[in-house]
């Protein structure tokens, strides 16, 4: 199980600095064509942080490993919103534009409601699902390229730091290379996940929700650590919601449009035949979204109670996958 563990976090390497590669030549390219900064951030970088998570959702549901598609989803969205946002909110408490947060929340809690229904009510993710997940994604991305035209100060990205312009050549090249080692990091990360997953004896689900989610997360957290440093955490904040709405209809859109899978079952609490994943995996995502986003948009402003308890939360969720 060593060389297992060696190649899973060799799959975790390859992941984010794919995803680096890439986002850079797909920024490069966009900005070639004169496209406008805030259509670049919003479509290009945001698709482009979120490719770790489609990579790994789909490589696991076409290998028949529905829980690592099913766990990444859910346990990427629990990580951004109680680990990674939960630190911004900490550190720098403050301030928030209602109106910049209104649209993605509403999309986030729309996706997670076609996300129960199949979960509860179905049992399984069919194909159909997978296509009106994609066209929720799309109607969200036009309408928040839209927004960000007629607000651009709502929705600005960072300023990016003075470099020479690459080349059309090396633009193409690091966008070639991006998404191959975006792919063979997802395969390792897959195929050795469940390798860890049977030597300790827990359900692939349990390894999706903690390890592989903490490591496809890693792009939003470099942008929220870059955005506190610079004084703009609010920024981060909204790149973790936006990266919420991504994981439900982009990530879980893609892999169950090419593979459907069913609902995991083989992770129940406590022996008693309830399926974890939906007495408490789902409860809990949709707990720490509710406990960020609500108070945040009803006064105007995070509090750093909110990032405590945000952490405490998730300290809980990864001792008790073990647990229960």
């Amino acid at each position: 199980m060593l060389v297992s563990i060696l190649l899973f976090a060799v799959g975790l390497v390859l992941l984010i600095k794919g995803g680096d590669w890439f986002v850079d030549g797909a920024t490069g390219l966009a900005k070639r064509f004169k496209l406008p900064d805030i259509v670049v951030g919003a479509t290009v970088v945001s698709i482009g942080t979120t490719l770790p998570e489609v990579m790994v959702s789909t490589t696991g549901a076409l290998q028949g490993s529905g829980a690592m598609a099913y766990g990444n989803a859910i346990g990427s969205i629990i990580c951004n919103t109680a680990l990674i946002a939960a630190i911004s909110i900490f550190v720098n408490p403050g301030p928030v534009n209602v109106k910049s947060m209104k649209t993605p929340v509403i999309f986030f809690f729309s996706a997670t409601a076609i996300y129960c229904l199949a979960a509860y009510g179905l049992g399984t993710f069919p194909r159909w699902l997978g296509l009106i997940m994609l066209a929720v994604f799309a109607i969200y991305m036009f309408l928040t390229v839209r927004n960000g035209m007629k607000n651009p100060d709502a929705l600005a990205d960072e300023e990016e730091e003075d470099s020479k312009p690459k080349q059309l050549w090396q633009e193409l090249l690091l966008l070639v290379v991006g998404a191959a080692v975006i792919a063979i990091g997802a395969d390792l990360l897959v195929e050795h996940g469940q390798v860890i997953a049977l030597g300790l004896g827990v359900p692939a689900t349990v390894v999706a929700l903690l390890f592989v989610a903490l490591g496809t997360s890693l792009p939003e957290l470099v942008t929220t650590i870059t955005s506190l440093r610079k004084g703009r955490a609010s920024l981060g904040i909204g790149n973790v919601i936006g990266a919420n709405v991504f994981n439900l209809v982009l990530v879980s859109g893609v892999a169950v449009t090419l593979a459907p899978f069913d609902v995991p079952v083989e992770n129940t609490l406590l022996n008693t035949g309830l399926n974890l994943s939906l007495v408490f995996d789902i409860p809990v995502m949709l707990l720490v979204m509710s406990l960020m986003c609500f108070p945040a948009m009803a006064k105007k402003k995070l509090g750093r109670w909110q990032g405590i308890t945000l952490l405490c939360i998730y300290a809980a969720f990864c001792v008790l996958q073990f647990v229960l």
